[in-house]
C-alpha cells in the first residue's frame, strides 16, 4: 500500500487521505488531482482500516465521473458509486411502498414534464404562460424541498406565484396518477422518506458508514440535506470541491453549503490541495489575480512545480466580432501545427457568440465541433421508441401514450396489440427484442426514406439505440439508465475526436485543453448584463471566467471587441472589468 497509492500523492493529498474518521473538507483547486486523492482515500479505508467496501458510498455529479471512479478503484465493489439521482432511484425502488410509490414508477424527462404542464396550463390559463416558466419554478421549489403547500405559504402573496402553486399541485397529482416522478422528485422524495421514517434512515446510515461527495460546490439544498441525513450518525463524511468553480446557482447550487457543512458537522478538518498538475505558472498567476477579487468563498492560490513558466497570456482587442473571429481563426491555423485540433478550445459566455466564429472557421476550412445541439435522447425518433418501451413497463403513463397516439390511429392500434402480447414479458425478454418488436409492430421504419439524408440519420440513431440496449438487456434498468443520462448537462462523450472545440464556459467545466481562447470578454457579456447589480451574481460571473482560464494547460488567449453584432443589433463594447481589475 505504502509503495502504491500513498506514495503517489503529494503531502497535502496524503494528509487528506490519512484522515479516515470524522468529517473532512477537501478544497481541491483546478487540476490539483482531487480524483486521485478521492480514490486513494477509498483504497486506504479498505486496505489499512479494514473498512468493508460495501459500507462506502461515493456520490459524483455525472455518470462519466462515476465510471472513472469505478475504473480507478478497480476490483473493489463499493456499496454505491454514482450520481445523487441514480442513488436515489436505487433507494426509491427498494423503499417504494414506504415512499408512497409503486416500484415500477417511470422517470419523466424535460419533454415529458413540458407535456404534462402544457395540458395543465391549457385547462387553467389558456396560453398566458409558457410551460418552461412553470417547470423552472417547480424545479426550483423541489430543489429547496418545498411542497406545493409550503411554496404557497412562503410565496403566495404574489399572484404569479399563486398560479405556480396551482400548477405545481396539479402537476404532482398528474405524476401520481401516471405512476411517474421527475428528476427533482428523486432526491426530494428520498429526503422526505428519510425524514418521516426513522427506521429506513437508520437502515441506510448503518449500510453506508463512509460517505464521499465529489463536486460539493454544486450541491443544492435537497442534495445537501440528503448528505446531512445519511451522514448524521457516524459523521464519516468527506466532501470535495472548489468553490472558485461554483457556477451553477441557476440550477440551484448553494455556495453556502460549505458553511452549513462546517456547522452541521462540527469539528470537520479542512485540507487545501493547491498544487496544480495542469497549467503553467503564468496561467495560474493570472487565474489567481482574477478570482482573488471574490470575497464570499474560500480562494486557493494554485502553484505548479513545473519549472517552465510558459508563454505569456495573449490579450487582443479587435475592432469587431468579425475581426475577433478572424484573429482567432488565424491563430488556430498556426496552433494546429503544434497541437491536435481537439486540444484547442474556444470558449464564450453565450451560445449566440458562436455565429461569427463558425462563419470564420467555415471560410478558412477549419474543422470544428460545436458542443450542443439536439441531444441523442431528445431526438424525435428516439423519444418515440422510448415512449413505446415506457408504456410496456408502465401502461398508465399518459405522456408516452399521447406521444405514440400522435403517430396515427393505425400505429396506435398496432402498438396496443403489441403491448397486449408482450406486457407479461418484462424481465423475460431483452430490451433489444422489445425495440425490434415494437418497431416492426407499428411499421415505424416505413416512416423514413433511406435515400433522404435526414431520414438516414434518423435510421442511424435508431441503430445506435439498439446498441445501447445490448448493454442493458433488462428493460427497466435500460429505461433508468436512459433517464439518468438525459438528466446530465452533457448528453455524453461526442464520438468525433476531430476539430476545434467550440462551447460555452459552462460546458467547459471539467475539461482541459492545450490552448484556450476566451472570447468576448466585455462588459455586458462577461460579466453578463443581468449580473452586474448583484454581488453574488457578479462573483459567479468571475468564477465562470476563472473556470475558463484554468481549462488552459499551455496557452491562453483573451479577446474582446470594440463593436459587436449580437442579439440582432450592433453595439459599442468595453473590455470586461475582470481585465481592468
Amino acid at each position: 500500500m505504502e509503495n502504491t497509492v500513498l506514495s503517489s500523492l503529494n503531502k497535502k493529498q496524503r494528509d487528506a487521505v490519512l484522515k479516515h474518521l470524522g468529517p473532512s473538507v477537501i478544497l481541491a483547486g483546478a487540476g490539483s488531482g482531487k480524483t486521485r486523492a478521492l480514490v486513494a482515500k477509498v483504497i486506504h479505508l479498505i486496505k489499512d482500516h479494514n473498512v468493508s467496501p460495501k459500507s462506502i458510498l461515493m456520490i459524483t455529479f455525472t455518470n462519466k465521473a462515476a465510471s472513472e471512479m469505478k475504473s480507478r478503484i478497480g476490483n473493489y465493489s463499493l456499496g454505491f458509486i454514482g450520481t445523487f439521482h441514480s442513488f436515489c432511484v436505487r433507494i426509491l425502488r427498494i423503499e417504494a411502498e414506504n415512499a408512497g410509490l409503486k416500484d415500477n414508477f417511470v422517470i419523466y424527462d424535460d419533454d415529458d414534464q413540458t407535456s404534462v404542464i402544457k395540458s395543465i396550463i391549457k385547462d387553467e390559463f389558456g396560453k398566458r404562460y409558457t410551460p418552461s416558466y412553470f417547470s423552472n419554478k417547480i424545479s426550483s421549489a423541489k430543489n429547496q424541498l418545498l411542497t406545493p403547500v409550503r411554496f404557497l405559504e412562503l410565496f403566495g402573496s404574489y399572484s404569479a406565484n399563486v398560479d405556480v402553486g396551482k400548477v405545481y399541485a396539479k402537476y404532482q397529482q398528474q405524476l401520481k396518477e401516471n405512476n411517474a416522478v421527475d428528476f427533482d422528485d428523486l432526491i426530494m422524495l428520498t429526503v422526505q422518506l428519510f425524514r418521516k421514517n426513522k427506521s429506513v434512515l437508520e437502515k441506510y446510515q448503518e449500510k453506508y458508514r463512509y460517505i464521499l461527495i465529489d463536486e460539493f460546490q454544486d450541491t443544492n439544498t435537497a442534495q445537501y440535506e440528503l448528505a446531512k441525513l445519511l451522514g448524521g450518525k457516524y459523521k464519516n463524511v468527506t466532501v470535495v470541491g472548489d468553490f472558485s468553480q461554483s457556477i451553477y446557482s441557476w440550477r440551484g447550487a448553494e455556495i453556502t453549503n460549505l458553511d452549513k457543512f462546517k456547522k452541521d458537522f462540527a469539528g470537520s478538518t479542512s485540507f487545501l490541495l493547491e498544487e496544480n498538475y495542469r497549467s503553467t505558472q503564468k496561467i495560474l498567476d493570472f487565474a489567481y489575480s482574477v478570482i482573488s477579487k471574490n470575497t464570499t468563498h474560500p480562494i486557493l492560490q494554485l502553484y505548479t512545480k513545473n519549472t517552465t513558466r510558459g508563454d505569456d497570456i495573449t490579450f487582443y482587442e479587435a475592432d469587431s466580432d468579425e475581426e475577433e473571429a478572424i484573429y482567432i481563426a488565424l491563430n488556430i491555423e498556426n496552433l494546429s501545427k503544434i497541437y491536435p485540433q481537439n486540444q484547442i478550445a474556444v470558449l464564450y459566455r453565450t451560445n449566440a457568440q458562436s455565429r461569427s466564429l463558425e462563419e470564420a472557421f467555415l471560410h478558412r476550412g477549419i474543422p470544428y465541433m460545436l458542443v450542443g445541439g439536439v441531444r441523442f435522447y431528445e431526438r424525435r425518433e428516439i423519444k418515440d421508441i422510448l415512449s413505446m418501451l415506457r408504456l410496456i413497463v408502465n401502461p398508465v403513463d399518459k405522456v408516452s401514450s399521447e406521444r405514440i397516439s400522435k403517430l396515427g390511429k393505425r400505429r396506435w392500434a398496432d402498438f396496443k396489440r403489441f403491448y397486449d402480447e408482450n406486457k407479461d414479458e418484462v424481465g423475460k425478454k431483452e430490451t433489444a427484442e422489445f425495440i425490434e418488436g415494437a418497431i416492426d409492430a407499428v411499421g415505424y421504419m416505413k416512416m423514413f426514406d433511406p435515400d433522404s439524408e435526414e431520414d438516414f440519420s434518423r435510421i442511424e440513431n435508431i441503430k445506435e439505440l439498439k446498441s445501447v440496449a445490448l448493454s442493458h438487456p433488462d428493460l427497466t434498468s435500460f429505461l433508468e439508465q436512459v433517464a439518468l443520462v438525459e438528466s446530465e448537462y452533457f448528453a455524453g462523450e461526442k464520438k468525433s475526436r476531430e476539430g476545434v472545440r467550440l462551447m460555452t464556459l459552462h460546458q467547459a467545466k471539467g475539461l482541459e485543453f492545450k490552448a484556450v481562447f476566451i472570447v468576448g470578454v466585455e462588459e455586458g457579456i462577461l460579466p453578463h448584463a443581468r449580473s452586474v447589480d448583484d454581488v453574488y451574481a457578479l462573483e459567479e460571473e468571475r468564477r465562470l471566467f476563472y473556470v475558463g482560464v484554468t481549462r488552459a494547460k499551455e496557452r491562453l488567449h483573451i479577446t474582446w471587441a470594440k463593436r459587436r453584432f449580437i442579439y440582432g443589433r450592433r453595439g459599442e463594447s468595453i473590455r470586461s472589468r475582470f481585465l481592468e481589475e
